[in-house]
């Protein structure tokens, strides 16, 4: 456990984000850990990241990360269903120096706005909304993104629970099924990551 937390402080937050975390606590929101929002940087900077999806905006602690790691004209398209959290994220972005045209912030269902963009467009496709909505952010995501891009899904570990067989509670077994259909898809190169609550994370080929 001292290892985990460790490696899970390794890259620390700043004030920004530390702000940002402070104000998802207030809110009820559960935003990615640390570890995860630098692995996160890392991925969007490895492959200089220029469009990104995000579902489930938060209070923008995952988008200021992945700003971070996108290329200076790199645009973030967040979506989520509540607009508080979209007003904080605003003013975390705002807060991190990030300029109002190097992200779009749209309010609504995730199965209602993915539709909507376009085929192929995208680097980057991040999944944190509803756990039960996982498989189909799956196929949007393959829809979404450019060859060579990468999908990932934070809570892929679901507090312990997706890799005790006993727990099969909706949200569980759907967690549990995205990793059976990522790790068998031939279009994906998957990687489960144990930072934070488990960031599953695969590349399109």
């Amino acid at each position: 456990m001292a290892s985990w937390t460790y490696a899970e402080e390794y890259v620390g937050e700043d004030d920004v984000l530390k702000a940002a975390r402070s104000r998802a606590d207030e809110v009820g929101v559960a935003p990615i850990g640390p570890g995860g929002g630098a692995m996160l940087r890392f991925l969007t900077a490895l492959i200089e990241a220029r469009a990104v999806v995000e579902i489930g905006t938060g209070t923008g602690v995952s988008g200021v990360w992945m700003l971070r790691g996108m290329r200076p004209d790199g645009v973030l398209t967040t979506v989520d269903t509540e607009g508080e959290h979209q007003r904080l994220a605003r003013q975390a972005f705002t807060e991190a120096g990030v300029p109002a045209q190097r992200f779009r912030l749209i309010p609504g269902a995730a199965l209602d706005v993915l539709p909507r963009l376009t085929d192929g467009h995208y680097d980057v496709v991040f999944c944190d909304g509803d756990k039960n909505e996982y498989a189909e952010y799956l196929a949007e995501a393959l829809r979404l993104l450019k060859p060579g891009g990468i999908v990932a899904f934070d809570n892929a570990l679901w507090h312990d629970r997706v890799a005790d067989p006993a727990q099969r509670d909706p949200e569980t077994v759907s967690i549990r099924e995205l990793g059976r259909t990522m790790r068998e898809h031939d279009a994906l190169l998957p990687v489960l990551l144990p930072v934070g609550d488990g960031l599953l994370v695969a590349k399109k080929l």
